[in-house]
């Protein structure tokens, strides 16, 4: 039984679809290094990751969306805005065939990086 090797890298999962897809992969993940240029990246879930001080966003492409992953509380603070995609706790569905919400997406990574810097300042300080 052949095991599916596991991705090293995000060039290597985004390199691993079609050139259109491949596009929009790029596309999402530039403008997550912008609204988050301290974060790392890495593969966690075997899917695109943005790490600060605790995973911030996850992406991953599909046959027909791509999908989200900003935690819960990612999409509970843009419920109304995202109404419109195919949404669950934690994640959003954005249609591979329609325009992607580029704007949306940047101030959601920047919500969430808010977020994990306030979250890493409380830890800091009960630690004292």
């Amino acid at each position: 039984m052949e095991t599916k090797k596991g991705f090293n890298s995000i060039d290597e999962y985004i390199g691993s679809f079609p050139q259109e897809t491949q596009r929009i992969l790029e596309e999402i993940r530039a403008v997550i290094k912008t609204a988050a240029p301290e974060a790392e990246e890495k593969i966690s879930y075997q899917m695109p990751t943005f790490f600060l001080k605790g995973n911030l966003i996850h992406f991953a492409a599909f046959k027909n969306h791509i999908g989200l992953y900003p935690t819960p509380s990612g999409t509970e603070a843009f419920k109304e805005e995202i109404a419109k995609y195919k949404n669950a706790k934690g994640s959003i569905q954005l249609p591979i065939d329609e325009p992607m919400p580029l704007k949306l997406i940047s101030r959601i990574v920047k919500s969430r990086v808010a977020e994990n810097l306030k979250s890493e300042k409380l830890r800091s300080t009960k630690k004292k």
